[in-house]
């Protein structure tokens, strides 16, 4: 019976270690040798060989190039696609991304928490030359961006500061954000029902974020617009009525019904007159 027990318990951490390595790479975004990884995870190199080696033979990661480097495998690529088909946020998300983006040549996000981080899970590019350096599943401190405000609201003040990271509130220009006016913003973007301003990690840009609820209500996700500062100012109001009708139109199919008389709202109608 201990045997058995101490078995699985063995799987269990070789199972975690695995997933640790495969999260670890898809953050570094680059291949790597498998002493590196072991370095960088604090896991020893024998068990990380071990994995890897196990990893390669069930194509979930891949050599790339002659030196020994690995990276992720083009058996999540086709994980990762039935995952979508399966997951009707995504699809839904992505097809209303893309109307957005055809709308407003802006560029447009479909934004999640992953742990104590923020992070893009999808985007459609708009029509301008215009390009923003965020990319795709790569995480970034939650107070640096616009959705972070709105993806916190269901918590507590103790739970927000609980979550985030003391040096996540240290912003890319060297200032840093107090944790009592963060929470101030997040309160704020809860009561009006989106969240606008111009971007902490790119002084060309405006964000707009809007978000998308589940039951609760708690906010799973959010749209957002990400343009050029003085287009993103300028067509304000009309962008987040957009950003708005679409997100409403997604909370609904997930079971929420806004109120009637919030400030989110009175824009989509003061914008629709």
């Amino acid at each position: 019976m201990d045997e058995a027990l101490d078995t699985i318990s063995r799987r269990a951490r070789g199972l975690d270690r695995a997933f640790e390595i495969l999260e670890f790479l898809r953050h570094r975004r680059q291949p790597m040798r498998p002493n590196e990884i072991a370095q960088h995870i604090g896991a020893p190199r024998s068990s990380v060989y071990e994995l890897v080696n196990l990893l390669i033979r069930q194509g979930v990661l891949e050599y790339r190039g002659d030196d020994g480097r690995v990276f992720l495998g083009r058996k999540l690529y086709f994980l990762g696609a039935a995952y979508a088909e399966q997951f009707d946020l995504m699809r839904e998300c992505d097809r209303l991304l893309a109307r957005i983006a055809e709308e407003t040549r802006e560029t447009a996000q479909m934004c999640l928490l992953e742990g104590d981080k923020y992070l893009v899970a999808l985007m459609k590019e708009g029509m301008r030359p215009f390009r923003i350096s965020t990319n795709v599943g790569e995480p970034v401190a939650i107070p640096w961006t616009a959705s972070g405000r709105l993806l916190v609201t269901h918590m507590s003040d103790q739970e927000i500061i609980d979550l985030i990271p003391p040096e996540d509130f240290a912003l890319p220009d060297g200032s840093v954000l107090a944790p009592a006016e963060f929470i101030r913003q997040v309160r704020q973007a809860d009561k009006d029902g989106f969240f606008t301003f111009n971007s902490i990690v790119d002084s060309f840009t405006h964000c707009l974020a809007v978000p998308i609820f589940g039951p609760g209500p708690v906010c799973i996700a959010t749209l957002c617009l990400v343009t050029p500062k003085e287009d993103g100012i300028k067509n304000r109001d009309g962008y987040l009525s957009r950003l708005l009708e679409a997100a409403s139109e997604l909370s609904e199919k997930l079971g929420y019904t806004a109120g009637s008389n919030t400030p989110a709202v009175r824009l989509m109608q003061r914008s629709e007159m």
